[in-house]
C-alpha cells in the first residue's frame, strides 16, 4: 500500500491468513499446563503493509490475523489449557491500539475489512470463555489504549498493574475524531455495566482512568501492585483454571495449513469450492457434502482430527469467506450451493448432536461451524441460495441457504436432464431451532418468520422428511420455486438486477433485513456500531485533508466543521 491524497485510492494487497505460531512476529503463545500466556510483543518493521511502523504496541491487521490464529489453536490444539492470560511482552506498555497512520492511509474497504475482523476475533474470545472452559484474563502490565483496552474488554476479568502510569482509555473521540470501532463503548456499558455519565466522560477524556478510579467506574476489575503483579496474575488464571470444565488428559487436534488452489478464476479446495464471474460480479461457491463412511463414535472422530469432514469444511469455508472479503471486493454478490448426499450430511449431523455435549471436541467443531455462518451473516455481500437436485442442504448445511438473502429452488428437474435420482429437496432438523444462533440469539428460522411464533412451531414439526420445492415454497422456506421453464431466466433476471442497484445501498439494506428483533451486546457491535464508525470514518472531520486522523502526530489540531448532521 502507498500513501495517496486519496486512501480509497490506495493500492489494496491481498490478504493471506494462513499463520502458525512459528510464524507469528507479534505474539509469542507458552502454554504451561492448563494456562496459557500469549504475550503481545509487536514487531514495529512488521506491519502487513508499508508505510507505517507499529510503534507502542499499535497493530493492524497482520498482528490481528496472528491473535485469531492463536484463538483457533488454544480451542482445537491444547484442550488441557483452561485459563488463557492475555498480557504484553513489553515493559510498561500493554497495547496502543490500532495503529494511526495505518488508518490514516488505508482506503475504506481495508478499514472496514479491518474493524470487521477484528471484531468477530474478539467475539470468539468471549465465545471462547462462554462454550468452551477457557477463561481469557487480561493482565494489563502498561497502559492498554483505545484498541489495545478494546481487546481487554473482549476478556472475562480485566487485572492492571498499579504503578501510578499504567491507565486503560478509550480516547478516539477527542484524539482521532472516530469511535472505538471494535466494541469498546459497548462493552463498556453493556458488558462492563459503566453509567452511561461515567462512561460518557471516560470516552472524552484521551488520558482514560488509572488506579482505583478505574477499579469503582468498573472498568477494570482489579489493580494489583507491582511488587505482587507476577504472583497475583498467577493465581487469578489458576483459580479460573480449577473452575473450567475442559478436559485434563484430551489430546489435541492439530490443525495443518489448508490446501487451496488459486487463480484469477476462483479459489478451490477439497470440499469447498469459489468459481468466479467477473464479468458479473458474482462468485459461485459450492459447499460439497460429505463422502464415506460416518463415524459412529467420538473416539472415531478423534482419530480422523482434522480431516473430520465437519471440521475441515468448515476451515474451508472460514478461510474462502475471509479471503473473498479481503481481496475480491467487486464480487457483490455470492451464489451458494451444496452438492451431495441429504442422508450423509444428516448422518455427520447426528454425529455432532449426540457428542456435543459430552465431547470437547465435538462440542468445539459445533460452535466452530456457528461462528462461521455468523461471518457470513455479517458480510458485506448478497447472498443468494440456488437449491437444485443433487444439493445437500439438510440440517446444518441448511443454514448456509437460510443465511441468504433470498432462496431459489427448482421445482422438478432441467429439461435436458435425465429426471433420474431425486428433485431438489431440503431437510429441516433440530439443529435449525437454535443450534447455531444469529449475534441477535435468534435461530435463522426465528430470524425469518421473526413474531411468528406459530409458524416457527409448525415447522419444528416437520424435521427429519425431505421437503421439495412446491412445499417448500408453501411453508415459507424459499423466496420462489420456479419450473425447469422459467428457471434460468427468473435466476439470470435476478442476478442482473442486484447487479445494477448500488453496492452501499444494498450492503445497508441487508444488514438491516437480517438482524431483526431483540438486540444483543454482539449485534450492537456490528449492526451499530460498526455502521456509525464507517460513516464517522469517511467524514472530513476524521479523514479529510484537515481532519483528525491526517493531523495527528504532526503537532497541529484538526479543523473540525462544526455542523451536525
Amino acid at each position: 500500500m502507498t500513501t495517496t491524497a486519496d486512501p480509497d485510492q490506495a493500492e489494496i494487497p491481498t490478504v493471506s491468513f494462513d499463520r502458525e505460531p512459528s510464524s507469528y512476529r507479534h505474539w509469542k503463545l507458552d502454554v504451561q499446563g492448563e494456562v496459557a500466556y500469549l504475550r503481545l510483543d509487536i514487531d514495529e518493521a512488521g506491519g502487513i503493509v508499508g508505510g507505517y511502523e507499529l510503534k507502542m504496541n499499535s497493530y493492524d491487521l497482520g498482528v490481528d490475523i496472528e491473535l485469531y490464529d492463536a484463538t483457533q489453536r488454544l480451542r482445537f490444539e491444547h484442550p488441557g489449557v483452561k485459563a488463557v492470560v492475555l498480557t504484553s511482552a513489553k515493559d510498561r506498555n500493554f497495547c496502543a491500539g490500532a495503529n494511526i497512520r495505518m488508518l490514516a492511509q488505508s482506503s475504506h474497504p481495508w478499514k472496514v475489512n479491518f474493524c470487521k475482523f477484528t471484531n468477530e476475533t474478539r467475539n470468539g474470545i468471549e465465545d471462547a470463555t462462554a462454550n468452551s472452559g477457557q477463561t481469557w484474563i487480561a493482565a494489563l502490565n502498561g497502559t492498554a489504549a483505545g484498541g489495545g483496552y478494546e481487546m481487554a474488554l473482549a476478556c472475562e476479568q480485566i487485572l492492571l498493574i498499579d504503578d501510578n502510569s499504567s491507565a486503560v482509555s478509550l480516547p478516539e473521540v477527542p484524539l482521532l475524531g472516530v469511535l472505538p470501532g471494535t466494541g469498546g463503548l459497548t462493552r463498556v456499558i453493556d458488558k462492563r455495566r459503566v453509567r452511561k455519565d461515567r462512561a460518557d466522560v471516560f470516552a472524552t477524556k484521551s488520558e482514560g482512568a488509572r488506579g482505583k478510579q478505574a477499579v469503582e467506574w468498573k472498568l477494570v476489575d482489579e489493580v494489583i501492585p507491582k511488587r505482587a503483579w507476577d504472583e497475583t496474575v498467577a493465581e487469578r488464571a489458576a483459580t479460573a483454571a480449577a473452575a473450567s470444565t475442559r478436559p485434563s488428559d484430551a489430546t489435541g487436534v492439530a490443525l495443518p495449513p489448508l490446501e487451496r488452489e488459486e487463480d484469477a478464476d476462483g479459489i478451490r479446495y477439497r470440499h469447498v469450492t469459489a468459481d468466479f464471474d467477473r464479468d458479473a460480479g458474482l462468485v459461485n461457491i459450492t459447499v460439497h457434502g460429505p463422502e464415506g463412511d460416518v463415524p459412529d463414535t467420538a473416539l472415531r472422530v478423534h482419530e480422523l482430527g482434522a480431516e473430520f469432514w465437519p471440521l475441515a469444511m468448515t476451515r474451508e469455508l472460514d478461510d474462502l469467506i475471509l479471503r473473498l472479503r479481503a481481496n475480491e471486493l467487486e464480487l457483490g454478490t455470492w451464489i451458494i450451493r451444496t452438492k451431495g448426499d441429504v442422508e450423509d450430511a444428516l448422518a455427520f449431523e447426528r454425529v455432532i448432536e449426540q457428542y456435543s455435549g459430552s465431547d470437547w471436541l465435538v462440542n468445539e467443531i459445533r460452535h466452530y461451524f456457528k461462528r462461521v455462518l455468523k461471518r457470513l451473516d455479517v458480510t458485506s455481500r448478497s447472498l443468494i441460495a440456488l437449491i437444485e437436485p443433487g444439493s445437500c442442504f439438510a440440517g446444518a448445511l441448511l443454514e448456509l441457504a437460510l443465511a441468504c438473502d433470498r432462496q431459489y429452488m427448482l421445482d422438478g428437474f432441467m429439461e435436458e436432464d435425465s429426471q433420474e435420482g431425486e428433485p431438489a429437496q431440503m431437510v429441516l432438523s433440530a439443529s435449525n431451532f437454535g443450534t447455531f444462533p444469529m449475534s441477535n440469539g435468534l435461530s435463522r428460522l426465528g430470524s425469518r418468520f421473526y413474531g411468528d411464533d406459530d409458524t416457527v412451531a409448525k415447522l419444528r414439526q416437520e424435521t427429519g422428511r425431505r421437503i421439495e420445492a412446491a412445499e417448500a415454497m408453501e411453508l415459507g422456506l424459499v423466496t420462489d420455486a420456479p419450473d425447469d421453464i422459467d428457471w434460468e431466466d427468473e435466476v439470470r433476471i435476478m442476478l442482473e438486477e442486484r447487479a445494477s442497484l448500488s453496492p452501499d445501498a444494498l450492503t445497508g439494506m441487508e444488514a438491516n433485513h437480517r438482524f431483526v428483533g431483540p438486540e444483543t451486546m454482539e449485534s450492537r457491535i456490528f449492526s451499530r456500531l460498526t455502521a456509525w464508525q464507517n460513516w464517522i470514518f469517511v467524514r472530513p472531520n476524521a479523514s479529510g485533508p484537515e481532519g483528525a486522523l491526517r493531523k495527528y502526530g504532526t503537532g497541529r489540531k484538526a479543523d473540525f466543521d462544526r455542523k451536525r448532521v
